[in-house]
């Protein structure tokens, strides 16, 4: 690639797919999107983030090399936003598969949340309780719902490290009823004993030389995603990236693991239940 810059990334991308004589809508289909939105990248009316790059790159089939070109080129807008408003417009539940197509190809993933039960912890019901809030309509609902159960396969895959840092604040947030609750704690207990997976827990009584800003998930030290009020933003810059693995190791050092973490969840969901028996 000869110095292609990103407003020819487009139609370099398109000669690619031509060169390697495969069809638009077969390179859409396994990139995860939609032909249309393949054809805007490929004439420039829609600027491709990193991740679609990636995704159409290994649809068609390229040489490491030639992908390690064209995803630096796709890089140098290094970080970019998505408006809520046009992922529902897309669909939600597509956004999902998109998410799952790059837990899939990732093979370390760090994941920092203070909100919420990371998505690919949750139980059903907390999935649900937490997409209800988004006025999706029963039908896009259920497919969102069935595509985030769907992403949590990648939990039962031994090849990958999955590390999870979250707040004690988490635990007792009520999302969902007490009940529901406890089954979700029970759930990260169990998820917990899996090889590949360290979860850990912040617990709020100790001393803290960071803050909790927001929710940021970190593949393979590459790309980071940070989820705000208004958009998804995706920050690929080596440099910005570091940032957040660092805040990640902070909080992570901070934490408990192991059996002090289980033992901290259970004396939560033990307090809760406890809790309801007296009201």
């Amino acid at each position: 690639m000869n110095r292609v810059n990103r407003g020819q990334l487009g139609a370099a991308l398109r000669a690619l797919r031509q060169a390697s004589g495969k069809e638009a809508k077969t390179v859409a289909r396994s990139a995860v999107m939609s032909t249309s939105k393949l054809s805007k990248i490929e004439t420039g009316k829609a600027a491709p983030s990193p991740a679609d790059v990636e995704r159409i790159l290994t649809a068609i089939g390229v040489s490491d090399e030639v992908k390690a070109e064209y995803l630096e080129v796709a890089r140098a807008a290094s970080t970019e936003a998505t408006a809520w408003r046009l992922v529902r417009r897309m669909g939600v539940h597509k956004a999902q598969e998109q998410t799952g197509s790059l837990e899939a190809r990732m093979a370390v993933a760090r994941i920092f949340q203070p909100a919420l039960i990371p998505g690919l912890l949750q139980t059903p019901e907390y999935i649900r309780a937490i997409l209800a809030r988004h006025n999706l309509g029963e039908e896009v609902l259920v497919r969102t719902i069935s595509a985030r159960i769907g992403r949590q396969q990648v939990l039962y895959d031994a090849a990958k490290e999955l590390h999870f840092v979250i707040t004690e604040s988490v635990l007792r947030w009520r999302i969902v009823s007490v009940a529901r609750m406890a089954e979700q704690l029970d759930r990260l207990v169990s998820l917990s004993r899996l090889p590949n997976i360290d979860i850990r827990t912040v617990p709020l009584s100790v001393s803290q030389q960071d803050i909790a800003n927001h929710a940021f998930v970190i593949r393979d030290n590459r790309t980071v995603t940070v989820e705000t009020i208004h958009a998804e933003i995706v920050v690929t810059d080596p440099r910005d990236v570091s940032l957040y693995s660092e805040k990640f190791e902070r909080f992570a050092s901070a934490a408990l693991s192991g059996d002090d973490m289980r033992a901290m969840v259970v004396r939560i969901r033990d307090e809760l239940l406890h809790e309801q028996e007296t009201i």
